[in-house]
Order: structure tokens, then sequence, then C-alpha cells
């Protein structure tokens, strides 16, 4: 009697200008009786009242793939089984329909872009055609995330919700090179229409549009690998394409009965998981299909360590009472050196010092056992800042946060679940609570606060600005003596340093002294200024920080980088293998880009007799020219004790008695050693002009 109530019910919601949210508050996730079902797919994709589309197209096929079109549609209807009378008019609906979509949207048909697929579906519903267009329309355009192609943004979210939840399997399947691309493109590109029955599909969809979550198919597609995780794992020793076919065709044992409880559970790791990336990565994964020659929505999920969330949802989450057990509750771990924490900190926060990590080992590991002691009493007292969920928070400022992004990975690497990033870091929490962050934050000092320093400096350098503006048209002797004040100044650090690497025992202390001091001279300038003539002239130190353990050297002159430049200029793309025969190359060491944001690309670092360069891999063996330094650039490269393979190279010129830092890199390279030692060499050989051996 239940049953047949909630159809009445539905039926008649369906006569009145019912929606979605009607829908499924009357149906509860049910699958819907086939004959109403037309009718409540319309309405779901809001599509019921959409004007016909299809009376504007002119019966003309003329596409240049249309001949590829034809046979793939031919291809398909011939596998479906209908009678003959069936086929002809599938056909001509399949190839009408999607010539149409192509000319509408200015898109190209692809065979394997699942859209055939897609359709089929839709036809067994038997609407007039117009209507089964628009379904296909919205259905595209709602649920099936752009971009579905190698290396999509949607499949580099797919491969951080395997990580979030089940970091084993991830790291089993990226040891094996097998990204999600791989195997669950058409799962995405049709909603699993391509894998599954017809009867399978109509349930699945049934719920999928009731849900109105587009997000709702990662869900999906992360339950079928969790359910056959063991299977995945005990296939560790297969050959990769062995577990590609495997994951590509797990969808397939899927029955209708089973159809409520996967959905069910999809559902139930939705509330499990930190909805932010949905709202952050709504914009380039989902809308309007792209058209023909339109570029990708950028998206920066593609180098992302972990999970992102958004200061919104860590905020939003500690303050709310949340009813259900198995929704997200943060557990905030504040990974910023002690002094800046000390500065001002969410009251929710456990402080874990990151540079804790290279600095004192024993130390971390001991912090680690308490954090996660803390997290399990947290948990148990029911307290808001306890949860299961690792929310890691670094400063915001890049210097600081390749350290917070190393202890990231070192959970990661230890297969914990749930662990996820604060996006924007400390600064995106100060930004967030604005004039309010005295009443927000605990201990929050605006004369140690990083933050409320750095806006009190712009605003002080904007007012100085000003000044020197208005005074703009009496400096130009003054800069004319400052340079050559600068010359001289140069030529004495020059002196100073020779004497003191020719004598360096009895100068320990103004090593320290002269070199020490350009820690508060270091900043950064802008691309722009990289190599420029500007600091040509300018007389170098060259040195090397005494902390890391690698040689000191001798101090030059600058060389003109008009010379001895090999061909390729920055940005280019070239051919990997080519350009590592060129026969000015001296040495090329394979090795990891680091950015400042822990995020890292396999790359070569190259070196010539006058250039350091870096090409980032960008596969199928092509490269990019992403760093071109001259070799008498360098003024310092610095490794760090405990982790000697991560290399720094600084350049800069010297600035009175110091130095100035312009710029950096920095790279993880194996046998890090055997690569200074040679950069160093050739440096020395450069700066002397004599010729190479």
């Amino acid at each position: 009697m239940d049953d047949k109530l909630w159809v009445i019910e539905l039926e008649s919601a369906l006569l009145d200008d019912c929606n979605v949210n009607d829908i499924y508050g009357i149906c509860q996730g049910k699958s819907l009786p086939e004959a109403l079902r037309p009718d409540v797919w319309q309405v779901c994709l809001d599509v019921r009242n959409k004007t016909d589309q299809m009376c504007l197209f002119n019966e003309i096929y003329d596409l240049p793939f249309q001949n590829k079109l034809r046979e793939d549609c031919q291809t398909v209807v011939e596998r479906i089984g209908n009678d003959d009378e069936d086929k002809v008019s599938v056909l001509s609906d399949l190839e009408s329909i999607l010539t149409f979509y192509c000319k509408n949207r200015n898109l190209q048909y692809e065979s394997d872009n699942g859209w055939i697929e897609l359709l089929l579906p839709l036809l067994a519903l038997k609407l007039k055609r117009s209507d089964t267009y628009n379904l296909f329309e919205s259905i595209r355009d709602t649920y099936v995330p752009k971009g579905c192609k190698p290396k999509g943004n949607a499949f580099h979210v797919f491969r951080l919700l395997i990580l979030y939840h089940d970091p084993e399997l991830c790291t089993m399947l990226d040891t094996k090179k097998i990204s999600p691309d791989l195997y669950s493109q058409q799962w995405f590109q049709c909603l699993f229409a391509s894998s599954c029955s017809l009867s399978v599909i109509l349930a699945m969809w049934d719920l999928y549009f009731q849900h109105a979550d587009p997000f709702l198919v990662f869900f999906l597609g992360l339950i079928i690998l969790i359910n056959g995780r063991d299977q995945i794992l005990n296939m560790k020793n297969s050959s990769k394409q062995e577990i590609i076919n495997f994951l590509t065709n797990m969808p397939c044992a899927l029955e209708t009965d089973d159809v409520v409880d996967f959905c069910s559970l999809a559902q139930y790791y939705s509330i499990k998981t930190p909805s932010s990336f949905k709202t952050d990565f709504l914009k380039a994964l989902y809308g309007k299909q792209n058209e023909k020659g339109v570029p990708e929505e950028p998206c920066s999920v593609s180098q992302a360590l972990c999970l992102p969330v958004s200061v919104y949802e860590l905020v939003e989450n500690t303050s709310l009472e949340i009813c259900s057990a198995d929704a997200v509750r943060f557990f905030l771990v504040d990974c910023r050196p002690a002094e800046q924490y000390n500065a001002g900190h969410l009251s929710t926060a456990f402080h874990l010092d990151c540079n804790l990590m290279l600095q004192e080992p024993g130390a971390f590991a001991t912090a680690v056992q308490g954090l996660l002691t803390a997290q399990r009493h947290a948990i148990e007292a029911n307290s808001s800042a306890g949860g299961e969920h690792l929310c890691f928070m670094g400063s915001g400022r890049m210097e600081e946060d390749q350290y917070n992004h190393m202890v990231v990975a070192s959970f990661l690497q230890k297969n914990t679940q749930y662990v996820s990033l604060l996006t924007g870091g400390y600064s995106s929490i100060h930004n967030y609570f604005g004039d309010h962050i005295g009443d927000c934050l605990e201990e929050h000092d605006p004369k140690m606060c990083l933050i409320c320093f750095k806006d009190q400096r712009k605003e002080k350098n904007t007012q100085q600005s000003n000044k020197r503006s208005a005074k703009a048209g009496t400096t130009t002797d003054l800069f004319a003596k400052f340079s050559s004040v600068m010359k001289l100044k140069s030529a004495e650090v020059k002196d100073k340093l020779m004497d003191i690497i020719v004598n360096p025992s009895n100068n320990t202390t103004n090593v320290s002294t002269m070199v020490g001091s350009s820690h508060q001279q270091e900043r950064h300038v802008s691309s722009s200024e990289r190599n420029g003539k500007r600091y040509r002239s300018s007389a170098p130190v060259f040195s090397i920080d005494d902390e890391h353990d690698i040689d000191d050297m001798e101090s030059k002159t600058f060389l003109d980088d008009d010379k001895n430049k090999m061909s390729g200029d920055d940005q280019e793309i070239v051919t990997l293998n080519n350009y590592l025969k060129s026969p000015d190359i001296i040495n090329a060491f394979k090795c990891q880009e680091v950015h400042m944001n822990g995020y890292m690309y396999d790359s070569h670092l190259i070196i010539t007799p006058s250039h350091l360069l870096v090409l980032r891999e960008l596969g199928r063996g092509q490269a990019q020219i992403i760093v071109r330094r001259p070799l008498a650039s360098i003024v310092k490269i610095t490794a760090k004790k405990r982790h000697r393979d991560l290399i720094t190279f600084k350049y800069g010129y010297p600035d009175g008695d110091s130095l100035l830092i312009t710029d950096m890199d920095r790279f993880l390279i194996p046998n890090a050693s055997e690569a200074t030692a040679i950069v160093s060499k050739h440096i020395l050989q450069t700066l002397d002009g004599t010729k190479l051996t």
C-alpha cells in the first residue's frame, strides 16, 4: 500500500509544477516506475518546458567527420540486438541528434568519447527526438565532467579522492603508473552507460538525477575501487595492462539489485569527504561543454599534494554542531614555525613545527605521537577540535610551506587516511577574519604576526613610493654616483673573499659575518629582472653556505650572458632525446624541480659551458626549457645536512658588503654531490675564462 501511495503522490506532483527537490522528497531514492521515468528525468534535468531545438536542424549531414560518426553509430546499433525496424529508427535518431549537437555547440565528434553510449539509455525512453536531444544536452552540461580526456582535471580530482579515502590503494596504483584516466575515462564520459546493462543504468540514473549532485560520479567510481580493493592489491605483481583491464571492467559486475546499495555507499563516502573541493572545482569541471578550440578551465588540481580544504569549510566546521557521526570533523594541525604560531593561531589548532622534521627528526617523531594521542583524546571527548580528518595548515608563505608539504607527504607515505591541506594556509585564515582577527585568534600579536607586518610594510612602501615619484626628476646624478660606488664596493668584497679563500683558517669570523649577513638582505625580484644587463658589470660573490657541507668557491666577475648561448629560449618546447644529444651539453642529471608551494616536476638539470638549464618533462618525449641561467650568476649553492639531495641554487650580485639574492631554484637530485661538484667546477672555469677540459 505504501508503494502505491508514493507513486500516486509522484503522479500528482508531476501534474503540478514540481521541481527536483519535490521529486526527491517523494521518491526518497527509490527506482522509478517505467511509465513515470521520462517525466521525472525531464523535471530533474530542468528540460520539461524547454523549446524544440531540433527544429533548427537542416537535416544536412555534412560534417568533416560525418562518415566516422555514421560508422560508429551503425556499429553500436548492430550490437544492441533489436529488430531491424528498431535499428533503423535508433540509427536515425543517433546520427541526427549527434550531428545537430556538433553543429549547435561547435564541437567535434571523436570515437570513444562516450556520446553514443550516453544517448542509448535516453532513446530507450521513446521520447520525441527534440526531448531526447534536450535530455542529452542537459546531462552532458550538468553531470559529465568537462575535459574527460587523458590527464584531464576530472581524473586528477578522482585520484585525490582515492588518496583521501584509501591511500594504500592509491599508492599501489601510482607505483604501477596507473592514473585514473587509463581505466575510468569511459565511466565519467557516459556515466557508466558503456560498462553496465540498460536496466542497471536506468536504475542508477533514477537515483543520480534525484540527488542532483554532479560529483556523485566520482564517489560511484570510488565505491567500485574500494569494493574491489583486495583483488586490486593482490594484483601488484600483475602487468600494468592486466590491472587496467580489470579496473575498466569492474562496473560490468553490477546487477540491478545492487544499485540502491551502490548509490547509498557513494552518498556515505560523499558525506565523509570535505565538501569545499566541490565548490572549488565546480567551475572547472562542470557547465556548458567547451566549444572546439576553447581551452579547458585552468585548475591547480593537477599538482595538488592532497585534497584541498577551503578556509570557509574549516572555520565553519569547528563552529557547527554536527549531528551525523559520519560527517567530516577536522583535527587542525598548524605546521608553522613556533614564533609564527605564538603570534596568532586558532584555538582548535594542534602545533606541529614542520622545521623539526629536518632539524630534529627524533623530536619530530615524538611530536607526531603526541599529535595522534591528542587527536584520539579529542575524539573520545567529542570535542569540537577533535576529528578523524587531519587538516594541515602552513603559513601561506612559500618559504615555510615547502617544509609543511614534506610533513604532509610523510603522513601520506604511512598511508594515513583523511589527510587534507588548508588552501592558502594561515594567510587565508587571517584574511577570512579581517578586522575581527583579534577576537577570533588566540594570542594574536600584530607586531609579531607576519601578515600584519606585511600589510604595514606594504602601506609604508606605498607612501615612500609616492614620495620618490615626486622627486624623480632630481635623481639622475644620484644614481650615477651610486653606480660608481657599487663598483668600488664590489671590488672590495672580491678582494676580501679572495683573501678568506686563500687563508680560510684565519678568517672564519669574517666569513660568517660577510656571508651570514646576507640572510637579512635576501629578496626576490620579478622575473623580468632576472639576468638583465643591470647586473652584468657587477662583481658577484660566489659562496656556499658553510652549514651545508659543500666546498667554498672563488669569486669572479659576471660573464656577458649573451655569449656561448645554446639553441632554445626560455619556455621553448624541445624533443628531449635530441636536445640531450647536443654537443654543447657537458652533463645532464635526472632530477625533480621543487617549487616553494611543494609541487614537484620531473626534470633534467643540464650543464653547458656557460649556462645551467632545466628541462621539464611534458610527456611523449617532449620537454620545456623552464630555467636558463648563466653559470656566472650563481652566487650560492646550498644543501640541507639532513636532506643532502635537496639542492638550492641562488642567483644575485654583491650589494655593498653583502649579497643581494635576486632569485633561486630548488631541485631534488639523486647523487646530488656529483652534480654540485661538476657545476662548481664549471662555474670556476667560466669565471676564470679558462677552457673546459
